[in-house]
This record gives structure tokens, C-alpha cells and sequence, in this order.
């Protein structure tokens, strides 16, 4: 009997964003492979009988290579196991999903991709950020805070005269680095900058600045989402729930306050 493989997006990290699909298959599965940021409450939803795999990377080093990510899900499925291969917010976007499908089809493996919340929606919605706006803000940009290509340089030049909002996943250590590349880009020093770290958990932390002082944020745990754009300055809810705030100063969430209550 031939198994499946169900690469499934787990959402920025509160359990209740999970898909009603998402949550059903974890129920279902025979084994589970996730990232190393999926959040333990979210794994607790797979049965005790399933093969629980932390296959993700923390502080850079990866357990195992993602040629043997891709030998794992073939083989198992092979074995005629319900295989999740869970991956935090969406797996579409920087989920390298494009290796994992492509192995797949190689081998002949029955397959489905199921979405999540992608982190930078999960974040924007839980400080209350709109990130189109008629009055502001065209468009949205996803990005990636690490360098892919000599030409991506480019790229932000484009994206920045465009007046959208930047969404820019996994910032990592590199906020001086992003400040600059924002500024070459054309970005105004004071276009306003939010980090949001551990996004719709009881542990997020937000952290509001500026282009000209982003230079300077802290590093909050991880994952951490940066989100540039005019659009910041538009929610009247974000000023209401944090008055006190002041540039460069880290604002930690009540639960309270992280459910919107």
C-alpha cells in the first residue's frame, strides 16, 4: 500500500491559526517531520503513536541535509505511511518547496500541499498593521532578509520606488546590513520599520523604529518578521494599544492583548 506525503503549512505559531485541514491531518498522521520553529503546542495535536522529527536548523546548523529531508519523506511514504511534513507559516513562500516536490515526483510519491497563515500575515494582524492601504500602500512585497543573488540590489530599488510594503522574513542578525540596502534602495530614513518576534505566541514581542535607527534593534528571539511601509503609521489600534511606546524600545504582549481581547 502506498502512503502520502502532506507538506502542510503550520501557521506564524498559535495553534488556533492552524487550517481545520491542517489540524486533521496532524491527527491522522503516522509520521510528522517539522521544522525546528513549529511550536510544541501545535506538535502536541499529532496522535502518541505518530514518529514525532525535529528536521528543521536552529542557529544555522541544520540536522540533516535536505537531500536526506528528501529520502525520508520517499522512503516513508514508500513504507505506505500518512507522512506530514510540517513547515512553519506557509509553505509556499521561502519553504523550499520546490526541492521537496521535486523529489517527490522523481520518485513517484502521491503528494499534497496544504497552506497555512504565512508569518508575515500573522504578525501584521497581531499589532493590528494593515499592510495594503488605498492611501498608502499599492501593494505587498515579500522578501527574504538573506542575499539569493548578485542582481537583488536591483530588485529592492524597484520594490522601495513602488511605494509597498516590505515584508521581509527571516532578518536574522543582519538589521544594519537591511538598513543600508533599504537606503541605497531610496528608502526614507524615516519610513517606520516593526519587528515582530515569535508572532501570535504568549512570547511575541514587538519592537517599532525607524529605516535611520533599524540599525539598532534588538535581537528578539526568533522567528522574527520585519515589516517596512507608511501603512505602519495608518492603525490607529496599533497607537491606542501602545501609547507609551517610543522608538527603539521592545514591547512584550499580554496573552490578553496577543488574542486581541
Amino acid at each position: 500500500m502506498k502512503g502520502k506525503v502532506y507538506l502542510v503549512g503550520a501557521g506564524p505559531g498559535n495553534p488556533e491559526l492552524l487550517t481545520i485541514k491542517a489540524a486533521t491531518l496532524l491527527a491522522a498522521a503516522d509520521v510528522v517531520l517539522h521544522d525546528g520553529l513549529v511550536a510544541p503546542a501545535i506538535l502536541k495535536l499529532a496522535p502518541a503513536r505518530a514518529h514525532v522529527h525535529n528536521i528543521g536548523k536552529r542557529c544555522g546548523k541544520k540536522r540533516i541535509s535536505q537531500e536526506e529531508i528528501n529520502f525520508l519523506m520517499v522512503e516513508l511514504a514508500s513504507l505506505g505511511m500518512k507522512v506530514v511534513r510540517l513547515k512553519s507559516g506557509d509553505p509556499l513562500i521561502f519553504g523550499r518547496l520546490v526541492e521537496e516536490t521535486e523529489a517527490l515526483r522523481k520518485a513517484g510519491v502521491d503528494f499534497e500541499i496544504v497552506p497555512g497563515v504565512t508569518s508575515a500575515f500573522g504578525a501584521a494582524a497581531s499589532i493590528q498593521i494593515p499592510l495594503t492601504s488605498r492611501r498608502a500602500s499599492p501593494a505587498l512585497v515579500l522578501l527574504t532578509g538573506h542575499r539569493a543573488s548578485g542582481n537583488e540590489e536591483a530588485d529592492w530599488q524597484k520594490f522601495v520606488s513602488s511605494g509597498a510594503t516590505l515584508a521581509i522574513y527571516m532578518p536574522g542578525h543582519h538589521y544594519s546590513e537591511i538598513a543600508a540596502r533599504l537606503r541605497r534602495a531610496g528608502a526614507a530614513a524615516e519610513t517606520p520599520c516593526a519587528i515582530v518576534s515569535r508572532a501570535t505566541t504568549r512570547d511575541q514581542q514587538t519592537f517599532v523604529t525607524s529605516v535611520a535607527a533599524l540599525h539598532d534593534a534588538p535581537q528578539l528571539p526568533s522567528p522574527t518578521l520585519l515589516v517596512v511601509g507608511e501603512v505602519i503609521r495608518l492603525s490607529a489600534a496599533f497607537e491606542s494599544q501602545f501609547p507609551h511606546i517610543v522608538l527603539n524600545q521592545p514591547v512584550q504582549l499580554a496573552a490578553s492583548e496577543e488574542r486581541g481581547a
